[in-house]
């Protein structure tokens, strides 16, 4: 008890210290996790990408469906070649294997690149999706290149390969003529032909 006695006697001047109210710390704008800094990462990524084909929300297709399409003024005639592989493919992209996300990318650059190229009709190999893992046969990349063609402009028309090409795992795609194709077809055209002037007799 000798010692307690001390001990108070010896603190009897010594003021507690003022205790600060504490604060809750809430998070600055600096303080983000490694998971929202991807996040908008990819949000800003995706601001940036001139890609306009959608990458999900789309139905898959059955393998055997048909894909069909053809833009107004396109004649019927040259529809049906298309149909019957009557023209050859001057490029091909296989999509095997591929995910949506990279499918989505080759797609658009392909169209693209071969429409500024000046090629007229193109091969798509997407599959029929009956090697899928899910217990259901069905083609998720077929209905997104269904889809996607319909959207990119330079696409006139489409239609499901005949067999020798790849059948319903396939598909045969028209594309519009390029701005250099259609300037080298109209100086063709006018080679030794003289224009007409108003006015001449």
């Amino acid at each position: 008890m000798q010692d307690d006695d001390d001990f108070l006697s010896e603190m009897g001047d010594v003021t507690p210290l003022k205790t600060e109210t504490r604060v809750r710390r809430g998070r600055s704008a600096t303080d983000k996790t490694l998971v929202e800094l991807r996040r908008e990462a990819a949000v800003t990524e995706r601001g940036r990408d001139s890609n306009p084909l959608a990458d999900e929300g789309v139905k898959p297709l059955d393998p055997w469906y048909v894909l069909e399409f053809k833009r107004p003024g396109i004649q019927n005639g040259v529809y049906r070649k298309l149909k019957k592989g009557s023209y050859a493919a001057e490029a091909r992209l296989d999509m095997h294997r591929m995910n949506v996300q990279r499918a989505r990318r080759e797609i658009y650059g392909f169209i693209n690149e071969c429409h500024e190229l000046g090629l007229r009709s193109v091969l798509i190999v997407h599959g029929k999706g009956e090697r899928s893992p899910n217990s259901e046969a069905v083609g998720i990349l077929k209905g997104f290149v269904d889809h996607w063609l319909r959207e990119l402009a330079p696409v006139q028309a489409f239609h499901s390969a005949p067999p020798n090409l790849g059948g319903t795992g396939a598909v045969l795609v028209l594309l519009a003529k390029s701005e250099e194709k259609k300037r080298e077809n109209r100086e063709r055209f006018m080679r030794g032909r003289v224009p007409y002037e108003q006015g001449s007799t």
